[in-house]
């Protein structure tokens, strides 16, 4: 009888363990960096045309926009804010520094035998730090005699698919004499409570759906199989082998195949959890680790995989010897 009560006993403890457990990781608030957003980066000069690949394009020189003390104000006072209501952050000086240091701001990963992946410098910082959310922050300051008022902008998006989890917006009260940063805080504050419900609406989702991200495999000139060469009896090509390892391994088997040749597969709207089995945190480069072994172990495929950002991972098929 003792042993059936304990038994009993013990049974409904490990349920209100894990119960715990799971309850806590789905109430965790997700990682913020912040970055000046890029209306304000060119408003201010800090957006350099760069030249990729023949195409001209405009990229915001984080490097130079951190030198203007009126930034750090204002990214700190925003930190502070979000800090404040619980949210783990990621600082975006602290990681470029630590890539400078490292000497490992570029713009390009190569492999052994030339084949190249683009990564910019934005996707270098994401993937060090690997927010959940990009909080983009813009402002200004408008003069009335000796009042001054600041209009601000809010706007949060997912790291990894860049796809909107919140806004807020509007211009504070006009004060006279009051610093960037105490005007910048009273201005938020009264939409900050509404911003913080947005942002944790789009977590429990994507803890629930798990997080998008998007998956290119490129096939390399060496290799001994492409996308459609067939690997059974069955007639089933390399390509239909895949689609049924990505059923099996992102959550409720949710991707959406997109462009497909002999040399190229492409798998967008990939959703991935939040978390591995041991509850430690599972990244878009966790995710291209566990393909690449399954494609050496079981086509005995040499692969390379390249994190670009937090939302996206291309593998290379070939490219370099076992």
């Amino acid at each position: 009888m003792k042993n059936k009560y304990l038994k009993n006993v013990i049974t409904i403890v490990m349920f209100l363990l894990s119960t715990t457990l799971v309850f806590s990781q789905a109430i965790n608030k997700p990682s913020i960096m912040v970055f000046p957003d890029d209306i304000w980066m060119n408003s201010n000069g800090y957006m350099n045309e760069v030249d990729k690949q023949g195409e001209k394009k405009m990229v915001p020189d984080y490097s130079a926009a951190l030198l203007n003390v009126e930034l750090g104000q204002v990214i700190t006072n925003v930190e502070k804010l979000m800090l404040e209501r619980g949210y783990p952050l990621e600082n975006l000086s602290q990681t470029l520094k630590s890539i400078q240091d490292g000497n490992a701001l570029k713009s390009m990963e190569t492999s052994e035998d030339g084949n190249s992946v683009q990564q910019g410098d934005k996707d270098l910082i994401l993937n060090t730090a690997r927010p959940h959310l990009i909080l983009y922050v813009s402002w200004s300051v408008e003069s009335k005699g000796p009042k001054k008022a600041v209009t601000f902008s809010l706007k949060a998006v997912d790291a990894g698919s860049n796809k909107p989890a919140g806004a807020a917006s509007g211009t504070g009260n006009e004060l006279i004499g009051a610093s960037l940063p105490v005007m910048l805080e009273t201005a938020v504050l009264s939409h900050i409570d509404n911003f913080n419900s947005q942002l944790m609406i789009y977590f429990e989702e994507m803890f629930t759906k798990g997080r998008e991200i998007t998956v290119e495999i490129q096939v390399y000139e060496n290799s001994t199989k492409k996308m459609n060469s067939e690997i059974n009896e069955d007639g089933d090509e390399l390509s239909d082998d895949i689609k049924k390892w990505f059923k099996s391994n992102t959550v409720n088997g949710a991707f959406t195949l997109g462009p497909k040749t002999s040399t190229l597969m492409q798998l967008t709207s990939v959703r991935i959890p939040l978390r591995d089995g041991e509850g430690s945190a599972f990244s878009v480069d966790d995710f291209g680790t566990k393909l690449r072994k399954y494609m050496k172990k079981t086509h005995q495929l040499p692969c390379s995989t390249y994190p670009i950002g937090t939302g996206k991972v291309v593998m290379v098929i070939g490219g370099k010897s076992l």
